[in-house]
């Protein structure tokens, strides 16, 4: 589909599916190579990044564990600026490689949190999977080591992506028409 509208807005097609699981393969493959003998725990962050979860956790063929958390900053169609944690992380993960597996990050306020969090319970290290970053509208300092694509400061939404909970199950990434 070139156009869809979610609830009150237009969306038009911004990234096709297999775009993005071109990219997801090759984020796949540099965590291959780079966590070949940490055995590592992935931490999807949910709702958004569901889809990216699945896709990039086929591809990822070391030895691994997934584990999920729900968290939730957004309300239509901007941040809130307030992280607010629904379901938290169960397992030990001291002395233990974690990377935690992100639908998007545009402020990375989110990400510093979650970050802050998992290393209070003493891991190896903490590294970050995103399949979407919005550079010009970082607000923090943040490092991530696995970014599938660069984009623009639009609101999109898409493979799981969502706008007030709508859209997240399309396949491919579509951004607002203003």
């Amino acid at each position: 589909m070139e156009n869809v509208k979610i609830k009150d807005k237009e969306f038009a097609l911004f990234i096709p599916e297999a775009k993005i699981l071109e990219q997801i393969g090759r984020v796949a493959e540099e965590i291959n190579r780079d966590l070949a003998d940490k055995n590592p725990l992935f931490v999807c962050v949910l709702n958004g990044a569901f889809m990216f979860a699945a896709d990039l956790m086929k591809r990822v063929d070391i030895p691994s564990e997934i584990s999920f958390v729900k968290l939730s900053s957004y309300k239509g169609t901007t941040s809130t600026g307030k992280l607010k944690e629904l379901i938290g992380l169960q397992e030990d993960i001291e002395g233990r490689s974690v990377v935690i597996v992100e639908d998007i990050v545009d402020t990375g306020h989110t990400m510093v949190s979650v970050i802050e969090q998992l290393k209070q319970k003493n891991p190896s290290d903490v590294r970050v999977a995103t399949l979407l970053y919005k550079p010009n509208a970082l607000k923090v300092e943040l490092k991530l080591e696995y970014v599938a694509m660069e984009i623009p400061n639009d609101f999109i939404l898409g493979y799981g992506l969502d706008y007030d909970g709508y859209g997240r199950n399309l396949s491919d990434i579509y951004k607002i028409v203003d």
